[in-house]
């Protein structure tokens, strides 16, 4: 599969992730999430910024969804659910987030 983003084509896997992490900008994560019917908001750009540091910054780390939570909240400065994540990625917020966030599949099983 690829996605046509500004002019260039960027290869995805059967599964839409990036084939080549360099490929990643915010107009192919944006482009990823118009083809999972996703409407970024700042949160959801929250998450996804979180998620690439996590990857980058720590050796690959994957976030699971509690972990994830607890680092919204305290960006936020309020409380979501497990619910609210869900219902900003639907697909899961570590699996999905991570598709958006140029970020290799997951090689975790559950969400927590």
């Amino acid at each position: 599969m690829a996605l046509e983003v500004e002019g260039k084509t960027v290869e995805t896997t059967e599964n839409g992730y990036l084939v080549n992490l360099e490929d990643w900008s915010e107009a192919v994560a944006q482009a990823i999430a118009d083809a999972d019917g996703l409407e970024m908001t700042e949160q959801h750009w929250d998450v996804v910024r979180y998620l690439r540091e996590e990857h980058f910054d720590n050796g690959g780390n994957e976030p699971n969804e509690r972990t994830i939570l607890k680092a919204m909240a305290k960006k936020w400065g309020t409380k979501p659910t497990s619910k609210d994540m869900y219902r900003m990625f639907p697909g899961m917020p570590s699996k999905q987030g991570r598709k958006i966030a140029g970020l290799p599949q997951s090689t975790r099983k559950g969400g927590y």
